[in-house]
């Protein structure tokens, strides 16, 4: 197994210290593309590497992909038709469990965005209010309520299951993926499906549209510290130790201009964030996207690392039946020499 060490990112900064030191690219005139699962501003830092540069400066001409959801995204890097992916950090592990060696580059942030579980209008007013609630009722068909996340195994649905599983209630609902933002809401228009679990910018829309109201808020702090205990890297940005090994230098533009990106997004407002990524974010309204944009704030890993702690409060909803994760260690996860390389080339 080969890795990509702290000496080695080191030799790299040497390098190109002077490049970096004067605006100058890492990585010359490389091609590059960076796979995103949805149209949502919780990827917002690829977005802003992309909009203001970041990636140009790096020296890569990179082209942002739309995978469709997390789990399309996990299997164009697995393919090696993607450099780089962001999406739950459970993709790298699956990744590593099937034998491809997932590496976890940076995390993006503290806790969840996007377990927001989003009933339909009509069911709330019939007083269907809280989750055990929904469990005890049933589709005019006998069957159980219909619960809809971008995709099985993915962000959505590993943390929504993990509180669902916690109450006793995960066996009680029919789990089903819907994809992108569009299909998520029409299902939910449509009543295909009982309950939406997304992220604020989605409840907000169908909440404009009358389609669905807020059931259980499972990005609320007190909840998450409830349930969860404290930070967690949730969204990571990850690749292959084989993309890795046959580009490094690459690998570390990339990374420079995602931290970059982490960066700018902390001194800009939500207003600011918007009009910068709007382009990736046009399925939902403005309105709904600042709403989120100022809740990522909130969550966003500024520092971008993983110690033990969080790591740990993480192991009991990765690695469990329904994921179906062998446990990792973080150091046969995590390559951090991109990132510390980084910080010393742009200090926050």
């Amino acid at each position: 197994m080969a890795y990509f060490t702290r000496r080695s990112a080191l030799k790299i900064v040497a390098a190109g210290g002077a490049a970096i030191a004067s605006g100058r690219a890492w990585a010359q005139d490389k091609t590059g593309r960076v796979i995103y699962p949805v149209a949502v501003p919780v990827y917002q830092t690829q977005f802003v590497a992309d909009r203001l540069g970041y990636f140009k400066e790096a020296g890569l001409d990179c082209k942002l992909i739309q995978g469709g959801s997390g789990v399309k995204t996990r299997e164009i890097i697995a393919s090696a038709q993607g450099d780089i992916g962001i999406g739950d950090i459970t993709h790298p592990m699956q990744l590593s469990n099937r034998g491809r060696n997932g590496r976890v580059l940076m995390p993006v942030d503290t806790r969840s965005s996007s377990v927001m579980f989003i009933i339909r209008r009509d069911l709330w007013d019939q007083g269907i209010t809280t989750l055990e609630k929904l469990t005890e009722w049933k589709r005019p068909d006998g069957r159980k309520p219909i619960v809809s996340v971008s995709s099985l195994g993915g962000t959505n649905h590993v943390w929504s299951s993990y509180y669902m599983e916690t109450m006793g209630l995960d066996q009680k609902v029919t789990w089903i993926g819907t994809g992108n933002v569009d299909t998520m809401l029409g299902s939910l228009k449509t009543k295909q499906v009982d309950v939406l679990v997304s992220s604020l910018s989605l409840l907000n829309d169908s909440k404009e549209q009358g389609w669905g109201t807020l059931l259980f808020d499972g990005t609320d702090e007190t909840i998450w510290n409830k349930y969860i205990g404290g930070k967690v890297p949730v969204t990571a940005h990850f690749t292959l130790q084989a993309t890795i090994d046959k580009d490094p230098a690459k690998m570390q533009a990339f990374v420079t201009a995602i931290w970059r990106a982490t960066q700018w997004i902390k001194t800009h407002s939500p207003d600011e964030i918007h009009d910068t990524i709007e382009p990736y974010v046009g399925s939902t309204s403005r309105a709904a996207n600042i709403l989120e944009i100022t809740a990522l704030q909130k969550v966003t890993d500024y520092d971008a690392s993983i110690d033990a702690a969080a790591f740990a409060r993480g192991e009991k909803v990765w690695f469990r039946e329904m994921t179906g994760i062998k446990p990792l260690t973080p150091a046969g996860l995590v390559s951090p020499s991109f990132i510390e390389a980084a910080r010393k080339a742009y200090p926050a």
